[in-house]
């Protein structure tokens, strides 16, 4: 996709979020299309990882939850205002991540996974026993100041404020991934996922590149944390826990990850089906679950992927170019 229809679908996306955020009236279907925008930025972080390492996280809860673990200490100990409180955040989330991505990246495969569990679920038991910093298993609640980057908290938590505040985020996130993944950056850790050796061969750093998708990764996890405690006002443990990072996962398998915007597309699917499965099933997980086999088998690609393929039709073959008389 060219740069101008990538931008021009940026601005359909962004017209459609305010066409949303006015014509829904109802301020709870509001709240649960805010907490699927937030879930949408988080999936596409683990997507990220996914599309361009080839590395399967179950630890990037660590980074949605301490993002927004280190704007409430910061805030609770007033060691600066509340903007650069999550500027300090987000970079905080991101530096940790690539010293981190420079350890972890080397270890392949299924290790990976099991080693991103293992520090994700280590910071989950920290925080619930570290009661007088995080306030333990009962999380802890961000008060945020009357104004926030100049706009007043009774406009900024408003139901329609909050949701296009998220998808614009959204919105920016993914074009701003699509500009740089088309970059020789996107280039170059797109030939290390597929063959890291050959990578080596003709003269490229691995390891860096592959610890920037990391930190990358991580940092678009964190910004979905700090909405998600704008959101609500508060964080708990539970944010850091390894489940939620299994749901992420989910996400992102079901939307289809080989497309940019599939993991964003699979939390909306998945807070959708949550939604109205919900109301008929106790077990809606177990439906969701048998869903997400069934992408699997027949669309590996995922939503997206069978999308993508439905609007492009079906490929003529040779044999019927030759029918045809071609």
């Amino acid at each position: 996709m060219s740069i101008q229809r990538i931008s021009l679908a940026a601005i359909a996306a962004l017209a459609l979020g305010v066409v949303v955020a006015a014509g829904v009236s109802s301020g709870t279907v509001l709240s649960l299309l805010t907490q699927a925008v937030i879930y949408a930025v988080f999936a596409t972080g683990v997507g990220l990882l996914l599309r361009q390492n080839g590395m399967v996280s179950f630890g990037h809860a660590l980074f949605f939850g301490c993002a927004g673990y280190a704007v409430g200490v910061i805030m609770q100990l007033k060691l600066m205002p509340a903007e650069a409180a999550i500027v300090a955040a987000l970079l905080g989330v991101t530096l940790v991540a690539f010293v981190m991505g420079l350890v972890i990246v080397r270890v392949p495969g299924v290790a990976f996974g099991m080693l991103t569990l293992a520090i994700g679920q280590m910071f989950y038991l920290s925080a619930t026993r570290t009661r007088g910093i995080t306030g333990g298993a009962d999380g802890m609640n961000v008060e945020w100041p009357t104004t926030l980057f100049g706009v007043a908290q009774s406009e900024l938590l408003k139901p329609a404020s909050l949701f296009l505040i998220c998808w614009v985020t959204l919105v920016l996130v993914l074009l701003l991934l699509a500009l740089l993944l088309r970059s020789r950056f996107g280039s170059i850790t797109e030939a290390v996922r597929d063959n890291e050796e050959r990578a080596r061969f003709i003269g490229i750093r691995t390891l860096l590149p592959r610890a920037a998708v990391y930190a990358l990764s991580a940092t678009v996890t964190g910004l979905a944390g700090l909405l998600s405690v704008l959101n609500t006002g508060f964080v708990a443990p539970e944010n850091l826990h390894w489940s939620l990072s299994g749901v992420a996962l989910m996400m992102a398998v079901v939307g289809g990850y080989k497309a940019l915007w599939g993991p964003a597309l699979g939390a909306v699917v998945y807070f959708l089906a949550k939604d109205v499965l919900g109301n008929y099933a106790n077990h809606w997980m177990a439906i969701f679950g048998v869903a997400l086999i069934t992408v699997i088998v027949f669309s590996p690609t995922g939503i997206a992927g069978a999308l993508e393929r439905l609007l492009k039709g079906p490929k003529a073959t040779p044999a019927a170019h030759k029918a045809a008389g071609h």
